[in-house]
């Protein structure tokens, strides 16, 4: 993906927003580089749309603040509403006026002067809809009418689009175009973007950057690679893509596991327990009677498959393996790990 120039256009410090007793978003900070698109990923609960609402200015936070293009928009003693932030908007259901034609609704949020309508062709024009202005939501399809909440969206101009789940009520087919579709129309326009959502797939594959946040807080931000190959902390593993936490003793350089001993990238923990973090795309199983391995599940996908296999120490892995079907459950196999892993020092496992 291309480089992002590291200015800040989006500064949150300190954010916090609780309800009753319960914070959502619990000491938060964050950066938004102008031009990017930051994807906000995390579990149901995490503080994602909590602080989209706070961005927007649809709620005041508790403490902490944010700044928006170098001006204050929330913070001690300051509170500027949504409607003067320079913030546009889609929502999962993208909130379209069906009495008003796809031009009015773009046309909405722009004020009335002689370049309005100009305006208006420009960004339809920019998603693709160059023509369909005098038409109404309910004549266009899904994707038509996403690309309606974009241009409506970036008809102001704002400083930053939040996403909040855009393609969530698309069907699975429809979304995996939609989505590639729209980052070229927000790049196109050198728009500063915030996704929101809880789609991994989505986050890693449309987005310059990934915060992934956990209990109100950001686990890790930094390039979709990076999050996926040198995961931050065992919950960032687990969630981000899949991955198996395999227990083991650590001698400052390898980790004993019951998959051998593994070569570590990056810092080792000090000796002692360690968990090493085994994406299934690097596990090899081969048959073998005498192995150490039983398949117990094997979940075929078509394209490729997941086999779930347990070792005879007690830890489960998956392998994720090609179309071909070369197990069955109950089958012994022998069960090697290519290349080093990242491992965390102790042995909780957590959950995401």
């Amino acid at each position: 993906m291309p480089t992002v120039p590291e200015t800040a256009i989006v500064e949150v410090r300190g954010l916090r927003r609780a309800y009753g007793g319960v914070a959502a978003v619990d000491g938060l900070d964050l950066d938004v580089h102008r031009g990017e698109l930051l994807a906000v990923l995390g579990p149901s609960g995490c503080g994602k749309t909590t602080l989209l609402r706070l961005l927007a200015g649809f709620e005041r936070p508790d403490a902490g603040s944010i700044a928006i293009d170098g001006t204050a928009a929330a913070g001690p003693g300051t509170f500027v509403p949504p409607e003067r932030r320079r913030v546009g908007i889609v929502v999962q259901d993208h909130a379209l006026f069906p009495h008003l034609t796809v031009g009015g609704n773009v046309a909405y949020g722009l004020r009335r002067d002689p370049g309005r309508q100009r305006r208006v062709d420009e960004v339809l024009a920019m998603v693709g809809l160059d023509g369909l202005g005098d038409r109404y939501p309910a004549e266009l399809s899904g994707g038509q009418q996403q690309r309606v909440a974009i241009a409506r969206a970036l008809a102001p101009e704002p400083g930053v689009i939040l996403l909040d789940e855009p393609f969530a009520n698309l069907d699975a087919a429809l979304r995996a175009r939609i989505r590639f579709e729209v980052r070229a129309i927000l790049k196109a326009a050198g728009a500063t973007v915030v996704l929101v959502t809880h789609d991994q797939e989505e986050a890693l594959s449309l987005a310059d950057r990934v915060a992934v946040l956990d209990g109100g807080r950001v686990a890790q931000v930094g390039p979709p690679d990076e999050v996926y190959r040198r995961p931050a902390s065992p919950f960032v593993a687990r969630f981000v893509g899949d991955a198996d936490l395999v227990p083991g003793t650590c001698d400052g350089t390898t980790v004993a596991t019951p998959l051998g001993r593994l070569a570590v990238d990056g810092p080792a923990p000090a000796a002692g327990p360690a968990l090493a973090v085994v994406r299934p795309e690097a596990v090899r199983l081969q048959a073998d009677p005498q192995g150490s391995a039983t398949v117990a599940l094997v979940t075929y996908y078509g394209h490729d498959q997941l086999v779930e296999v347990a070792l005879d120490g007690g830890s489960v892995v998956r392998a994720r393996l090609g179309a071909e079907r070369l197990f069955s459950s109950g089958e012994r196999v022998r069960a090697e790990l290519a290349g080093p892993v990242i491992a965390y020092p102790g042995n909780g496992l957590g959950s995401p």
